[in-house]
């Protein structure tokens, strides 16, 4: 896995993503004669989990997990693409991403907790949340009423029955990666 705080693009290089393949010979589904293809990527945006096929520089050495910026020098294009373009080595490291965006940055993520409100009337987004039911959230909303929570450790202790707080936002953000067709989004396609 790459190091969020040594692979991390700067500030001011824009967007950044998590590579989940990397093909360097071309999609194997063009056409075209090998010295017309170039090297292709796909990734995982950290910001929004929106799901990019690069065109690399020729010469770019990268690999599976690491982190570049859409907009730096080793990105001649990209595109936004849906769940269904990626390859399935890409679609396979989809949850390794998304744990690695989500350790990287767990104040953000802690943050949902202390933050999540209701979406309807009967719903909220805490509901979202797979195992979370309605006396699992009464319980986070309970205990974020006391004081903020500071880390996935301590919503796991303050909270009782909620044992896994961090893989439960994981599970939730692939599933939004996966289904394009949820009648609710809380992470994908959400800009900070």
């Amino acid at each position: 896995m790459s190091d969020p705080e040594t692979d991390a693009p700067a500030a001011d290089d824009g967007p950044a993503v998590v590579l989940l393949d990397v093909l360097p010979n071309g999609r194997p589904d063009d056409d075209r004669p090998q010295y017309r293809k170039s090297p292709v990527a796909y990734g995982l945006g950290t910001d929004a989990f929106r799901l990019y096929e690069l065109a690399l520089e020729e010469g770019t050495d990268v690999s599976v997990s690491d982190r570049i910026a859409l907009d730096g020098p080793a990105v001649g294009r990209y595109r936004e693409v849906s769940f269904d373009d990626l390859t399935r080595n890409a679609a396979a490291e989809i949850e390794y991403a998304v744990e690695d965006i989500v350790a990287g940055d767990e104040e953000r993520f802690v943050d949902f907790y202390n933050e999540a409100g209701p979406i309807t009337l009967r719903l909220h987004q805490l509901n979202l949340l797979p195992g979370i039911g309605k006396q699992l959230r009464n319980k986070v909303l309970d205990e974020r009423k006391r004081a903020p929570f500071e880390s996935f450790e301590e919503v796991s202790e303050r909270v009782a029955g909620l044992h896994r707080p961090r893989e439960v936002l994981v599970e939730r953000i692939v599933e939004e990666i996966r289904e394009e067709d949820l009648k609710y989004r809380r992470f994908v396609g959400h800009e900070e």
